[in-house]
């Protein structure tokens, strides 16, 4: 890294918190270094606390991009000039581009996730998708599967400040998609069973099962788990997660979100820069590897 930076390196930076467990700086850098690009990429640890100020320090600086991470991705879009479409109808913003000095937030989370389950071979179209969360990933995820083609999508959350967010999701799936999206709270254990049960893929969406939530689970025990569920665990740190675990002891076909923060790094690297990321690379690098 020492020998790369120059008085001419552009920076990208990460703002999240917590954030020192993420792999994309590793990732972006590696990537950056592969393809021979002046570019660097830091993590911040920034809250919705400090990310009012965060934006103007990157105006400030001419950062050309950054990505935003819990808890910021829902509150990041008033400090910025534009939206995107996509992030304008998921309410959410993981990325963020500078152009000239206009800031445009992009969400590139769904995009991410369905590449990552196309990559291993699953196909969504025309099924059932259960998924828990009502934050900015879960919600790209939602409205990115539901514009896809994913036939019914049952999401749970619980009564919490993402509740209404949850509400708004499941009318613009309603109204703006084919997908039938109905919304139900997470603390109904039985209904999440019941949907679990007839679904072909199940989703944890929240920062459930991660630092520093990672001795606990969305799901109670395995026996809401059968064999034919696929289940997507979004957390990726630790790799496998208390969830996970229950869901291959099920046996399962399990993953978690490295292929998700892969996919949507990859969307956000070529915003940033124009080049496509060295897929197969990263993947090496990183450790990817399905089950």
């Amino acid at each position: 890294m020492a020998e790369r930076i120059t008085g001419h390196t552009e920076l990208v930076g990460l703002m999240a918190y917590p954030i020192r467990h993420s792999s994309s700086p590793a990732m972006h850098n590696e990537a950056f270094a592969h393809l021979g690009l002046d570019y660097a990429y830091l993590a911040f640890e920034v809250d919705n606390s400090t990310l009012e100020d965060a934006i103007k320090g990157f105006r400030a600086l001419k950062m050309v991009g950054a990505n935003v991470s819990m808890p910021n991705k829902t509150v990041v879009g008033q400090y910025l000039d534009k939206l995107s479409p996509a992030a304008e109808l998921c309410g959410a913003v993981n990325t963020i581009v500078n152009e000239d000095g206009v800031l445009t937030g992009h969400i590139t989370d769904g995009i991410g996730f369905m590449q990552s389950l196309k990559d291993n071979d699953i196909d969504v179209i025309g099924k059932k998708m259960t998924i828990c969360g009502a934050g900015g990933a879960a919600t790209a995820i939602e409205i990115q599967a539901a514009l896809d083609g994913v036939k019914e999508m049952s999401i749970f959350n619980i009564r919490d400040k993402f509740w209404d967010n949850a509400v708004e999701t499941v009318r613009k799936i309603n109204e703006k998609t084919e997908c039938k999206a109905v919304l139900y709270d997470l603390d109904d254990k039985d209904k999440l069973k019941e949907e679990m049960d007839s679904s072909y893929i199940f989703v944890n969406g929240t920062g459930v099962g991660m630092k520093p939530l990672e001795d606990q689970s969305v799901v109670p025990d395995k026996s809401f788990f059968r064999p034919e569920l696929i289940v997507v665990d979004v957390p990726y740190a630790p790799l496998e997660t208390k969830m996970r675990a229950m869901a291959k002891e099920a046996g399962c076909k399990t993953m978690n979100g490295l292929g998700m923060m892969l996919f949507q790094g990859a969307a956000a690297f070529e915003l940033w820069t124009g080049k496509e990321m060295p897929i197969e690379h990263m993947k090496e690098v990183l450790n990817i590897k399905y089950e």
